[in-house]
């Protein structure tokens, strides 16, 4: 056998056991600690192979994006926020995409936002189709040696594959035919068609997407030069024998060679750089002045009309006629965050538009991305005043549709000093590396933070200082919140403390009924205890009744 038959087969067996843990484990909702024992087992399953066949994927950046993806499928132990857990899914699915770069001889630490979206693609590409190439193409079925044990074990398997699906087919037919049959059937495997259907599928998916992904995450795929492998073809070919009437090569003139044009240069996709399109669709420094500079004039346009509030602050808000706090905070904050999100894509394709042939056009741009960087800054941090002003003491309270949002600020302030420090500085191909770090390190920050629980207590903190308070809004957020809940319940009047009272009651009842393992979190865990623990303070007996449709809103 060969190396790419060994690995293929032991991909197989590693996506078959993960098919069945993953069936085992991933059926019980909510997710919980079946997540982290689902992702550990396939990142240690990576490991081995990695060690067993591919070492040289083995260095330092693989064995960090190896540790965030078991940091944040802990995290689904935990934090029991609904948001966080759709985050830390969008991390471990951006680490796994990383993770592939390998395979496509791409190396991590210098790949561009360009190449971490070819991993997303091909990750996805792969767990859906390499399958059929692992089965069919990189396992030479022919060359595996079939001696003793393995020998009857081919044959075993082979007879069960054709013998099994025609089984099914029939005893299918004759339990719908035979009501007695039916009976004996059920009565001797005690087991139910739908249920062992099922367990057949999810097995089945979770075994293929694994062997699908470890395929396109080990075999490499893509060669890295095919114009090289040509010249190295073409070289090994064997040289005709000359005639006695033709010229020898020594006495042929020597012509001066000519140098190959810059065009014909050998473009590598890895190296994904503007050569691939024509001149006409890039930018020189007539382009980048004119789209870069109109953006900053629109840019320092709004700057200039924002000064004032953001040195009058409050009171000028409230002084300017026909002007409400809703209206300035609510209007602008989800706008300016639209549009510092933007911001880094348009900076990002015009660079990489840039034409590389004179150095006028690098500085130009340098500047002019600075001053926008700059003026975005600004944008910021009118955004962020709007976002205060809203939840401060005179405002509205927080809520996860204004907390996210300005996390999310918080992280583009972070990759826009990144971005000057590296694309600005002519260190692009580190940019996406970085950025990566700092967004999976905002996120671990969250959940340190808890957003939920925080958002709980902000809001509490303005109810105690005679702002409102949505007492049934808090008391749907998730289990992170419990603890903040029960300690500020005394504060509150009858009314909300009986809405609390009652979600939380229900809360309990649904807790008390899911006692499956493998759902087991933290968060949630801990909740029920505290609701157990403060049972004699949650008494609803003065407090009027709630609907079945006020639960189902819960």
């Amino acid at each position: 056998m060969n190396e790419k038959t060994k690995t293929g087969l032991e991909i197989l067996q590693v996506a078959v056991l993960l098919g069945i843990l993953g069936d085992v484990l991933l059926r019980a909702t909510p997710w919980g600690l079946n997540i982290f024992l689902f992702i550990g087992a396939l990142a240690a399953a990576m490991t081995m192979l990695i060690l067993r066949r591919r070492q040289e994927f083995w260095n330092a950046q693989t064995i960090l994006l190896n540790g965030a993806l078991v940091f944040f499928a802990a995290m689904f132990v935990w934090r029991d926020s609904m948001e966080l857990k759709i985050f830390d899914t969008l991390a471990i699915l951006t680490i796994l995409a990383v993770l592939t770069l390998p395979a496509l001889k791409i190396k991590t630490q210098i790949a561009g936002v360009f190449h971490y979206f070819i991993g997303f693609v091909w990750s996805g590409i792969s767990a859906g189709f390499a399958p059929f190439f692992l089965i069919f193409n990189d396992v030479g079925w022919k060359t595996i040696p079939q001696k003793g044990w393995s020998k009857h074990l081919i044959s075993v398997l082979r007879g069960l594959t054709i013998a099994i699906p025609i089984l099914l087919v029939f005893g299918a037919l004759f339990v719908a035919a035979d009501a007695v049959f039916q009976g004996i059937i059920e009565k001797t495997f005690n087991i139910q068609p739908e249920i062992v259907v099922g367990h057949i599928f999810f097995i089945s998916f979770f075994a293929w997407i694994v062997a699908g992904y470890l395929r396109g995450s080990l075999i490499e795929n893509f060669s890295g030069d095919i114009t090289e492998t040509f010249l190295e073809t073409k070289d090994k070919t064997k040289p005709q024998t000359l005639s006695v009437t033709e010229i020898k090569e020594e006495d042929a003139p020597k012509t001066e060679e000519k140098p190959k044009p810059e065009d014909e240069k050998k473009w590598q996709w890895q190296n994904f750089d503007n050569s691939v399109l024509p001149n006409y669709f890039t930018l020189g420094a007539i382009e980048t002045a004119i789209i870069l500079g109109l953006i900053n004039l629109l840019f320092l346009s709004f700057v200039i009309v924002q000064i004032p509030y953001l040195f009058g602050g409050m009171d000028l808000v409230q002084n300017t006629p026909d002007f409400k706090l809703a209206d300035y905070a609510r209007r602008g904050f989800g706008e300016l965050v639209t549009v510092s999100a933007l911001v880094l894509p348009i900076l990002l394709v015009s660079h990489w538009l840039l034409r590389k042939d004179k150095p006028i056009n690098e500085k130009i741009y340098r500047v002019l991305a600075g001053i926008q960087i700059i003026l975005l800054f600004v944008i910021m941090i009118s955004a962020t005043q709007r976002l205060l002003l809203l939840t401060g003491n005179l405002g509205y309270g927080l809520t996860t549709i204004r907390f996210y949002p300005m996390a999310v600020m918080v992280l583009l302030a972070l990759v826009f000093v990144w971005f000057a420090l590296t694309v600005l500085r002519g260190m692009r191909q580190q940019f996406a590396w970085g950025a990566l770090w700092l967004s999976l390190f905002m996120l671990g920050t969250l959940h340190v933070l808890s957003p939920d629980d925080f958002i709980v207590r902000t809001n509490v903190r303005l109810m105690q200082e005679g702002r409102s308070f949505d007492s049934n809004y808090v008391s749907q957020l998730s289990d992170d919140t419990v603890p903040a809940l029960l300690e500020a319940m005394p504060t509150m009047n009858f009314e909300k403390q009986c809405v609390v009272k009652n979600k939380l009651l229900h809360r309990l009842e649904t807790a008390q009924t899911e006692n499956d393992f493998r759902s087991w979190n933290w968060a949630r865990w801990t909740a029920r205890i505290k609701m157990t623990q403060s049972i004699e303070n949650l008494d609803t007996t003065n407090c009027p009744a709630y609907t079945q449709e006020y639960f189902d809103d819960f």
